[in-house]
């Protein structure tokens, strides 16, 4: 079996947010959620400032406390059998214990349905269908529908699934594939052979919250600062 995760380089991120942008495309996420994102700090007094950017996701911990959490039997949030932290909103009951439990704020709560979210309600959003002739709801990607759910309901939890439709056809995720810097490189951290695993081999690297013994999957690597 694979264990699939990420290696993310932060001298190549140039902090464009074209991964949030292609994973919102790519699974549908709604306004205010983010399964791709990034963290930013200013530390320091003028003139000695340091700003930090660093992207992150879901980390698809080896020992997922979300996982752990959640009381539904079968688990609405799983592993798969590649190493991948899956949810299943079928089964998720909304009780919140894997938001709670996870130390990285990754796990969002859906308040609305897609027959009721207020974004797609906007005056400005029923002028625009009007505006083409449309009749129905803004147009949604069906592929994660392969493996989860195009659209997430209502009192559900959903987060990154490191696009889990693209990866069983054998394409990487969506968020490594438009990347413009070549920043991120996915694949089984199993396999000597692999990029990823090269990557850790050649090179230092750090996992965010190391001290909550999560082992998560998605690895830095060539940390990155300015100063001014």
């Amino acid at each position: 079996m694979a264990r699939l995760g990420m290696v993310i380089d932060l001298r190549r991120c140039i902090g464009c947010d074209a991964c949030n942008i292609g994973c919102k495309g790519e699974n549908n996420v709604p306004t205010g959620f983010f399964w791709a994102h990034h963290i930013q700090k200013h530390e320091g007094t003028f003139p000695n400032v340091t700003y930090t950017y660093m992207p992150t996701l879901c980390n698809h911990c080896s020992n997922a406390p979300c996982v752990e959490a959640c009381p539904v039997e079968p688990k609405a949030m799983f592993k798969t059998d590649d190493g991948i932290t899956m949810h299943s909103a079928e089964r998720c009951i909304g009780c919140l214990a894997c938001q709670d439990d996870c130390p990285y704020g990754v796990i969002f709560f859906n308040e609305w349905d897609e027959d009721t979210h207020p974004e797609w309600r906007t005056p400005e959003a029923l002028a625009l269908t009007a505006a083409v002739g449309g009749d129905v709801l803004p147009y949604s990607n069906p592929d994660p529908g392969i493996t989860y759910r195009a659209i997430r309901g209502d009192g559900v939890v959903e987060k990154c699934t490191f696009c889990h439709h693209r990866v069983k056809v054998g394409m990487p995720p969506r968020c490594v594939e438009v990347c413009p810097a070549v920043a991120r490189t996915f694949g089984d951290l199993d396999d000597p052979n692999s990029d990823v695993a090269r990557l850790l081999r050649d090179n230092a690297h750090f996992v965010l919250k190391p001290e909550e013994g999560t082992e998560p999957n998605v690895f830095y690597i060539q940390q990155f600062s300015t100063a001014s």
